[in-house]
């Protein structure tokens, strides 16, 4: 699965994307773009937008992409407080599809 990290999210969280391609949104030549455009550049490009912006899905209408959005929830979005989400974030990637937000939150 091609996998696009949004800026707000940690680089090192790459790492943990063992079985995809991964880019970050600097790496893809998407930096800076806001979210209505960030989301229809990648749309098509890659299948997923990982993001830790609870507030994208209702911001963008993301049912009309061919992009799922992949919501990390913690308290911060460093790599010790995003990493113990990743075994659900993995399993979310094997169902989700485009056009859908699917939300991992922190217990």
């Amino acid at each position: 699965m091609r996998v696009l990290l949004d800026e707000c999210v940690t680089r090192k969280l790459r790492r943990d994307f063992r079985e995809h391609e991964v880019r970050t949104v600097e790496e893809a030549g998407m930096k800076g773009l806001k979210n209505g455009n960030l989301l229809r550049s990648a749309s098509g490009q890659y299948d997923v937008l990982v993001t830790v912006d609870q507030n994208l899905q209702y911001q963008q209408d993301i049912s009309s992409l061919a992009l799922a959005v992949l919501v990390l929830a913690a308290r911060r979005n460093s790599y010790d407080a995003l990493h113990p989400l990743m075994d659900q974030a993995l399993d979310a990637l094997k169902e989700i599809r485009p056009g859908e937000v699917i939300m991992i939150k922190a217990s």
